[in-house]
């Protein structure tokens, strides 16, 4: 026995153990350390440690079984399962891959410190989200690599380069994105005046289009087509039909967002009292809001006879292994899925954040108060709940007066 071999037994007890733990089917505990000691032999021949293999190294391993493919020894679908069970391994052992590769040149080594810089001040000075600034990062990021590629430097940056940036960004976004994307924009720029990268500060020289408040109409959707997706969803009894409809129910009576769908846990859930604590996404603030009994039902229902078996506290997982919490775009594929499920066809947003908007118009027809809507949605003003106005149009046209006799429209 070589002095490598129980290393690699050591690892392999590992990997088993992990897949046993996160509950993978019986064809993957079954076939992937296969794939994981093949790998660890090849490491072992060449004198090379798991815990320095690169991405490279990988690549290199894996067209040696695309030589064995071209032999007839190994098929496509196996080479595929291969590269998961490498990377799951490499997962385990460094905590994620690909690694993330730290800067070589200079002018990248600058851009990260900048970047990296700029960040410190949004989080410590202004207290952006953390959403907020990974867009403004982007953009600065995108900002800096144009100019490079265009033979300029953040310092001796002019107006019409911005402009000429602004352009080319632009391109084939809508009005509204351009606006959001000038935003941070300006957000880089004033940051790189003070910072003293920049001489003359120049966010207010660079103009976006005009967006006038209450411009946009939200999306929406009848009422009887999300009965017709309620009604279907309860009568799927399996596992995944459960997770669905407990999410569609929180959706369509509390108008949620779907980060704070993702963002509950198992102890948000106040049974005792009948209570739910969300985290709104966007404002960072709580709220507590009543469970009301069709959610509760059919959060209990979930809970007892459709969420896996894991230590996990997040409240909604995958329905398959590894067990970990949805994500914002998975709830809103869940929307959209069991839409077009019930042949409901929509022609604009079709996303969680419909129902939010459906709910609020149900809320305003019901002759709630505009105050009590927004505590319901988590907004912190009036303001952000006045939008939802302009889609209860019906209800606008109960309350308009008649014309005087004798005027005519």
């Amino acid at each position: 026995m070589s002095q490598s071999e129980p290393q690699c037994d050591v690892w392999l007890s590992q990997f088993r153990e992990h897949l046993q733990e996160e509950c993978y089917s019986w064809g993957v505990v079954r076939n992937y350390p296969i794939a994981i000691r093949r790998f660890l032999r090849d490491l072992e021949q060449r004198g090379q440690t798991i815990e320095s293999v690169s991405p490279a190294d990988v690549e290199s391993y894996l067209s040696t079984l695309g030589a064995e493919r071209r032999r007839g020894r190994f098929s496509d679908g196996t080479r595929r399962w291969h590269r998961a069970a490498i990377r799951m391994l490499l997962r385990l052992v460094h905590g994620e891959w690909s690694p993330v590769l730290p800067p070589t040149t200079e002018h990248s080594i600058a851009t990260r410190g900048t970047v990296t810089q700029f960040d410190a001040w949004m989080k410590d000075l202004r207290g952006l989200s953390p959403i907020t600034r990974g867009h403004r990062r982007a953009e600065a990021y995108r900002l800096i690599e144009w100019l490079h590629e265009q033979g300029k430097t953040i310092g001796r940056v002019t107006v019409a380069d911005l402009d000429a940036y602004i352009a080319w960004r632009g391109a084939s976004m809508r009005r509204t994105s351009i606006a959001d994307m000038v935003a941070s924009l300006r957000s880089v720029l004033r940051y790189l005046h003070g910072s003293g990268h920049l001489p003359q500060d120049l966010a207010g020289a660079i103009m976006g289009p005009k967006i006038y408040a209450l411009e946009g109409i939200p999306s929406t959707i009848r009422p009887e087509d999300i009965q017709r997706v309620l009604e279907a969803l309860k009568q799927d009894r399996s596992p995944l039909g459960r997770r669905d409809y407990a999410i569609w129910m929180l959706l369509t009576t509390y108008g949620l967002r779907a980060g704070e769908i993702v963002g509950l846990r198992l102890s948000d859930i106040d049974w005792r009292h009948e209570r739910l604590q969300i985290r709104h996404t966007k404002t960072g603030a709580n709220s507590t809001l009543p469970l009301l009994r069709g959610p509760a039902d059919a959060l209990f229902d979930y809970l007892r006879h459709g969420r896996p078996t894991t230590t996990t506290r997040a409240l909604f997982l995958r329905s398959q292994a590894p067990y970990r919490a949805l994500c914002s775009t998975s709830v809103s594929g869940i929307v959209r899925r069991r839409l077009a499920s019930v042949d409901v066809l929509l022609t604009g947003k079709r996303g969680a954040h419909l129902l939010r908007h459906s709910r609020a118009v149900s809320l305003l027809r019901g002759g709630v108060p505009l105050k009590v809507i927004g505590d319901i949605l988590g907004h912190r003003a009036e303001c952000s709940t006045a939008p939802y106005l302009k889609l209860a149009n019906e209800d606008l046209r109960s309350v308009a007066l008649d014309l005087p006799a004798g005027v005519t429209p």
